[in-house]
């Protein structure tokens, strides 16, 4: 099969043949993508809309969420976001599927995480890198592609437990369980959901980890999506 890229001098190497007496022209000739099974990939975004000035994540926040039209998690309500094509750089795509699933555009972005555990959709092996948005305006929204209805929720995020473990390796790690709710009083629309997160107590390492102990209509895992970018903007405040 062709190189999957029209220029591939950047990849020569020495220019030196392999083991098997291959030119990289030869080599790629015979490669074949299908060998191994590949995880898909897809683009989600976390929008955050805020006040001109704010010093907390706890409420007075508002983040953009999409009704699901089909399967999985149909009826729930999700963050914007979907899948990569072959020939398109993430970021792009999902500015694209933003502005798709909601008509909103012209908005900066930045990686925040890659989720890649593999029980996370039952469709495929699924890697979600999500994106951060923050918009200190009011944009007006109108569902699009695949998304039922698109619409802003009020935020409010509060500490419910904290507490210090020692795990199996003897490391001591702080885990705090947090509540999360979204409103959007206009459609009567209540979201719910707790996750937990972990991390090692010293150490530059910290191995942070975030779990969904539950939730209600919010799909996938997208609670801790959602909680991971509120406490990333905490920490820039």
């Amino acid at each position: 099969m062709p190189a999957f890229l029209k220029e591939i001098e950047a990849f020569r190497g020495t220019g030196e043949k392999n083991e098997q007496g291959e030119s990289l022209e030869s080599f790629l000739e015979k490669y074949d993508a299908n060998k191994y099974e590949n995880p898909s990939v897809t683009a989600d975004m976390i929008v955050i809309q805020h006040s001109k000035e704010f010093d907390t994540v706890e409420q007075g926040l508002k983040v953009l969420m999409v009704k699901r039209r089909n399967h999985p998690s149909i009826g729930f309500w999700a963050l914007p976001g979907g899948f990569v094509n072959i020939r398109e750089d993430i970021d792009l795509a999902a500015k694209r599927e933003l502005l798709e699933e909601t008509g909103v555009e012209d908005v900066a972005i930045e990686q925040l995480y890659a989720w890649g555990e593999a029980w996370r959709d039952p469709r495929s092996r699924i890697v979600t890198v999500a994106y951060l948005a923050l918009i200190d305006e009011s944009k007006e929204v109108k569902a699009g592609d695949d998304a039922a209805d698109a619409a802003w929720f009020d935020i409010v995020l509060c500490k419910k437990e904290v507490k210090e473990e020692v795990n199996g390796q003897g490391k001591s790690r702080i885990k705090t369980i947090y509540e999360l709710k979204l409103v959007n009083e206009e459609k009567e629309v209540e979201l719910t959901a707790e996750v937990e997160v972990s991390y090692n107590k010293i150490g530059i390492i910290k191995e942070r980890e975030y779990q969904v102990i539950s939730s209600n209509q919010i799909a996938f895992d997208h609670p801790r999506f959602i909680v991971q970018a509120l406490l990333h903007i905490e920490a820039a405040l």
